[in-house]
């Protein structure tokens, strides 16, 4: 789980957090989500397999996730504005908030509670604090002269686990260990790197050279566009070589225009509508419920006329647009929102929907609804 190569497709769960199930329900729905590949045959990241990784592993103290990693990690190095949890960091005093780009203008926008994927995305923390990390790193486990981790756990996690992709640059292999993007540049140094974002207000980035004791942590509070990342390798590259080994920023602004890069996928443009749209059925042939094993149960109801979706184990509710015949639109919400997405009905002989398929939680072939039995 921590090297990405359980076998999960890219960014399972995400959609299941967006609909507001909590980590244990989502870690249990995994069983229903369609493979990606074999186990162990490729890379695909995953915030809630490295979530059940980090679950599995705070088990063996007894312990939540939350509470280990204070026990274990933050109160031993002294992070004291480090915390696991959403309360931690609204309750201080001094904090961050996330920036989303809109109309040109960045602006404080959403709420981002990422508890149900703490070991992925959960942690909120201070470059202080960051630093006496960054240090615990680089000294194989030890601060201030104290074995805190374990040194050949720690050394594990800096080993190549999976060949991910190689450098368009110099032609190098680069992999996955466990929890870090893993390397080796011209002169053989190990090179580790991680990037982290959220959609709704946040991008961060960590780049380390453990053989020059050499390390940077970037964070922002702004939508991931590539800033982060190209400020940490430009320092990383500066200390190395005197300068720049490449013009960064435009390359990772390239590489994050991309919605894929951060874990959206967009579907069809409904921004034009049909040339010749067919009128939809009565709102009764459509209404009901509709379900799956991965994402539960939704409804199609009716209010002041026009339908709804309701969603998710807090009813999300949003209404529906009606785009031609039995398809219909409306906006999605959360981290992974992607505008505006289709829903689109299976009509059956008796003249009512027999099943619905909602697209933008199709990604995967998991977005298929089935009427549930009148």
């Amino acid at each position: 789980m921590y090297a990405h190569r359980s076998g999960l497709p890219a960014h399972a769960g995400d959609l299941l957090e967006d609909l507001d199930f909590t980590r244990a329900e989502i870690l249990f729905r995994l069983r229903y989500q369609h493979p990606d590949s074999s186990f162990r045959s490729h890379y695909a990241y995953t915030n809630f397999g490295m979530t059940e990784g980090g679950v599995a592993a705070a088990k063996a103290y007894g312990l939540q996730w939350e509470d280990a990693a204070a026990q274990k990690l933050y109160k031993p190095l002294g992070m004291t504005s480090t915390g696991s949890r959403y309360a931690d960091f609204v309750a201080r005093p001094n904090k961050a908030l996330g920036h989303v780009l809109v109309n040109a203008k960045w602006l404080q926008r959403f709420k981002r509670d990422p508890d149900a994927q703490s070991p992925t995305g959960g942690v909120s923390s201070s470059v202080n604090d960051l630093t006496k990390w960054m240090r615990l790193q680089l000294a194989n486990g030890k601060f201030d002269g104290k074995q805190i981790v374990d040194e050949k756990a720690l050394a594990e996690t800096h080993h190549p686990q999976i060949l991910t992709g190689f450098n368009p640059y110099t032609g190098l292999p680069g992999f996955y260990g466990l929890g870090w993007n893993v390397s080796y540049d011209e002169q053989g140094r190990l090179r580790l790197n991680h990037s982290g974002a959220f959609a709704l207000g946040a991008a961060t980035y960590v780049n380390l050279v453990p053989a020059d004791q050499l390390g940077i942590v970037v964070l922002t509070n702004a939508y991931p566009v590539g800033i982060a990342e190209a400020l940490g390798t430009t320092f990383v590259d500066t200390a190395l070589y005197g300068k720049p080994t490449q013009n960064w920023l435009p390359i990772f602004k390239q590489l994050f225009s991309n919605p894929a890069a951060i874990g959206t996928f967009p579907g069809f443009d409904y921004s034009k509508p049909p040339a010749s749209p067919a009128p939809a059925l009565k709102n009764s042939a459509y209404v009901g419920k509709y379900g799956n094993d991965y994402f539960g149960e939704i409804s199609i109801i009716e209010r002041d006329g026009r339908l709804a979706t309701v969603e998710g184990p807090k009813n999300q509710t949003s209404p529906m647009k009606h785009y031609d015949r039995d398809t219909f639109t409306y906006e999605t919400q959360g981290e992974n929102a992607v505008g505006t997405s289709g829903i689109t009905f299976t009509i059956g002989p008796d003249g009512t929907a027999t099943q619905v398929v909602v697209e933008n939680l199709n990604v995967r072939g998991e977005g298929t609804f089935k009427r549930a039995e009148k």
